[in-house]
């Protein structure tokens, strides 16, 4: 008797080491980040242009400054936001901005970089992570990582929820999406394709997918883009992209 009891332990503790998961979602990132890049997303200057505006990000030593170049009526209009805020120009002169629109500029300013420079970020103090199980999509497994925002320093949008597919086998962020609140809501999904190496960083441009029942959990996404229930949205294209890192500069 003793012995079937001590059987049936053994089998019970292998059964259950086997549904323990390989990497903890804090290991999982850090590995979609190293292969992405690493750090030289830490000492980069960036370019690229994106629906006709040209964007620049550069960062080093905790200093960051995030960029945008829109042409307006009145000439060129520049929105920097850096560690000291939100600062614009026109023409190379200083404007200052109502506070309606700090949010709003700031907003998008920073949208458009975070998504072209993913993972990178997902790292940050605010950002909570948790691995809540694995799937397969085109015959290809994946971790499944559920991130949401810390109301400190999450941001405007820190009720946002993000939901990322990353690849079991080289850690690449193939699939996201995410739920958002502002102008009514919608749930997004977005597949990752043309993906390129650029100086040692990884780049990509997205299919962006909508369904618009609400009401649908991210972590179902996947089956319903498996059956072709998603509707094609738009296209999400980084063009014109150059990546200058420290030691280029210094040399």
């Amino acid at each position: 008797m003793k012995r079937y009891s001590l059987l049936l332990l053994i089998i019970a503790l292998a059964s259950f080491t086997l549904v323990l998961p390989q990497f903890s979602a804090t290991e999982i990132i850090d590995k979609a980040i190293d292969h992405a890049g690493g750090h030289r997303f830490d000492n980069a200057i960036m370019h690229f242009t994106f629906r006709g505006k040209q964007y620049r990000s550069e960062r080093g030593e905790g200093i960051y400054a995030l960029e945008r170049f829109v042409d307006g009526p009145n000439g060129l209009i520049h929105d920097i936001v850096s560690n000291a805020g939100l600062k614009r120009t026109i023409e190379n002169c200083p404007v200052e901005i109502t506070d309606s629109l700090v949010t709003r500029i700031s907003d998008g300013v920073n949208s458009v970089h975070y998504f072209a420079n993913l993972p990178y970020g997902l790292n940050a103090p605010a950002v909570q992570k948790e691995l809540i199980g694995e799937s397969t999509i085109d015959n290809e497994g994946y971790y499944k990582i559920k991130v949401t925002f810390a109301q400190e320093g999450g941001g405007t949008d820190f009720e946002d929820e993000f939901l990322y597919w990353i690849n079991k086998e080289d850690f690449t962020i193939d699939y996201l999406a995410y739920k958002y609140a502002v102008n009514g809501g919608g749930i997004r999904f977005r597949e990752a394709y043309n993906s390129r190496v650029i100086n040692g960083i990884r780049f990509v441009d997205y299919k962006n997918y909508k369904t618009d029942d609400l009401k649908t959990p991210l972590e179902k996404l996947d089956q319903l883009f498996e059956q072709k229930q998603l509707k094609l949205l738009s296209k999400i294209e980084l063009e014109d992209i150059y990546v200058y890192l420290e030691k280029d500069i210094v040399n």
